[in-house]
């Protein structure tokens, strides 16, 4: 039977197994053998990470062409105005080219998660605030250069879900095995 793992990647720890450059990889969170990574996560960021060692799945849950959804939460920087809500939306013009349209909504409060470590800077001239976004393609640090792009820096980033699955019930370096046929319609 084919193994599907979520797992919620700390910030700080990489996407992959062996530790690199003074960061931590994946080999010390007791994970089961032969299982790799579907989809990635950059140290900076943090949340949901599958792993899995069916091999069609990992190819089906990457390949652009499925445009599965993941939703995100980033902290960002400044006030989020309308007409910035409308151009994540929208798309944005990235320097690899344009951003599909996408999902995006301000949150009325921050989500309920457990204390980063180390913690965001805070300064008090600076206000910040939380958005959802619900993107169906993962470049590289699509969503940072995306707020960028609208004049709201991310200072803290966490995928929330992959499709239906969600981060529910795990905290950092947790993991849980789930049946393989609950990813499979992502």
């Amino acid at each position: 039977m084919k193994r599907v793992i979520l797992f919620y990647k700390p910030y700080g720890v990489l996407s992959q197994f062996t530790a690199h450059d003074g960061h931590p990889g994946l080999s010390g969170f007791g994970l089961p053998p032969g299982v790799y990574a579907a989809g990635r996560l950059d140290r900076d960021s943090e949340g949901l990470l599958l792993l899995t060692d069916d091999g069609s799945l990992q190819r089906r849950l990457t390949d652009p062409r499925f445009g599965h959804p993941r939703t995100y939460w980033a902290q960002v920087e400044g006030i989020v105005t309308p007409e910035a809500l409308q151009r994540l939306a929208r798309g944005v013009r990235l320097s690899d080219g344009p951003t599909r349209p996408c999902r995006a909504r301000l949150l009325e409060r921050a989500p309920e998660l457990p204390p980063r470590d180390p913690p965001i800077r805070f300064r008090k001239s600076v206000p910040t605030a939380w958005l959802e976004l619900v993107l169906t393609e993962g470049r590289n640090r699509q969503v940072r250069r995306m707020t960028a792009a609208v004049s709201l820096p991310t200072l803290r980033l966490v995928r929330s879900g992959i499709g239906r699955l969600s981060l529910a019930g795990l905290a950092p370096g947790t993991w849980r095995q789930v049946p393989g046929r609950s990813v499979r319609d992502l």
